[in-house]
């Protein structure tokens, strides 16, 4: 079969891989119908490219056929129709039975100190083969796939996977007071969602958006969102306090994680590590610090005293330091983490699964390409060229 695969920093390929089988009873194949490329796959295309195999298989947003399973998995049957969360999650462990699926430990990589496996998303993580693929393994098939009901488009379930249930915990994490303030740095695929979770949710009565890209700025003001061009500030914790009578605002959403931009010489570094063999990048990622922390910095600072900063965007560094003096004087309370994605599902599928499209994830995806062409969109979608704020892959073609 066809799978986009890791080849070095900054180079992707589709190749022919062996087609994937059953190994553990509770596995399922899926012949995947549509996979979409996320901003966290840019972590691994550059940053993390040191845990990452040549030939490995990428992608975590998927969904598609049943075609086998296991003996052990009884809730799905070949023909249905489902969408895969990213995280790899038994249901069953102390963890899961307290909701916390991204800390599952049955899948749970001790061995790096990490959580719960994930689909592509290299050796941290599991090593599991992702879903930018023409078929993918998917263990725990008995607990973490979603059916999807008969009569949507796949792009209606399609962001279940990550995207959405990502954005809908941010707000969710967020606290936001009822007729208070949310400001969400970053109006990628992940704050466009977030502005639209937090509508959907009810208590924002004013949302900021903070970005720097055209595109993706207009359409977060097409969804009502007062909107900060990072281009024209000199500073976005003052920007956001203008508009939030001095104060700042009540919640900070971060969108954006390791990828923000900010000192073009921690840029040149960042690159530098990821391009290191394995052996010496491993550590320095580990304990050198490989982030930009523009994106969390003007969290903190934007947020009001006593407020709450909610961490969606991934970080990978520890060595960055924290304004720890202004976190504790201004009281803040933060919140982070993976998503723990069947949390959500099930609220998420009430409101995706009627008859309109109130969160407007069918329009979403500005670029829809073949899996033979994702090299050159994942080329695109790092450097937001041709208006790309969401790219979708048919393994098809």
């Amino acid at each position: 079969m066809r799978a986009l695969t890791w080849q070095e920093p900054g180079k992707v390929e589709v190749i022919d891989v062996p087609k994937p089988t059953i190994q553990d009873p509770t596995d399922a194949i899926i012949r995947v119908t549509s996979t979409a490329i996320c901003g966290s796959d840019l972590h691994l295309y550059g940053v993390l490219g040191p845990y990452l195999g040549k030939g490995d298989v990428l992608g975590h947003e998927f969904m598609g056929i049943v075609e086998d399973t296991g003996s052990q998995v009884t809730n799905l049957v070949p023909g249905d129709r489902v969408v895969v969360p990213f995280n790899i999650s038994c249901g069953k462990c102390w963890m899961c039975s307290r909701g916390f699926f991204a800390q599952c430990e049955t899948t749970q990589n001790t061995k790096y100190d990490k959580g719960a496996s994930l689909f592509g998303f290299s050796k941290m993580y599991g090593e599991v083969p992702g879903g930018q693929a023409e078929y993918v393994r998917v263990p725990h098939a008995d607990f973490g796939p979603v059916k999807v009901p008969e009569g949507f488009a796949d792009e209606r379930a399609l962001y279940l996977s990550d995207i959405l249930p990502t954005a809908w915990q941010g707000v969710k994490w967020a606290n936001v007071p009822k007729g208070g303030s949310l400001a969400i740095i970053g109006a990628g695929p992940v704050g466009q969602l977030a502005v639209r979770s937090a509508i959907q949710q009810g208590n924002a009565e004013q949302i900021i958006v903070v970005d720097l890209v055209d595109e993706r700025l207009e359409l977060a003001r097409d969804w009502g969102a007062q909107t900060i061009d990072l281009r024209e500030v000199k500073s976005v914790g003052d920007a956001i306090r203008d508009l939030t009578a001095g104060r700042g605002a009540d919640s900070v959403l971060d969108a954006v994680g390791m990828e923000a931009h900010g000192n073009p010489v921690r840029e040149k570094v960042i690159n530098t590590v990821g391009k290191l063999p394995g052996v010496v990048a491993q550590p320095l990622i580990n304990k050198a610090g490989i982030d930009r922390t523009a994106a969390l910095m003007s969290a903190i600072d934007g947020v009001r005293r006593a407020g709450t900063v909610s961490l969606s965007g991934v970080y990978g560094g520890n060595a960055d330091p924290m304004p720890m003096m202004k976190m504790f004087d201004k009281g803040i309370r933060m919140t982070m983490g993976q998503c723990h994605v069947r949390q959500w599902t099930d609220e998420l599928s009430d409101i995706l699964f009627q008859d309109e499209d109130v969160l407007g994830v069918e329009q979403l995806a500005t670029h829809h390409v073949g899996l033979s062409q994702a090299a050159s969109a994942y080329d695109m979608f790092q450097k937001k060229h041709d208006g790309c704020i969401k790219v979708v892959l048919d393994p098809t073609r």
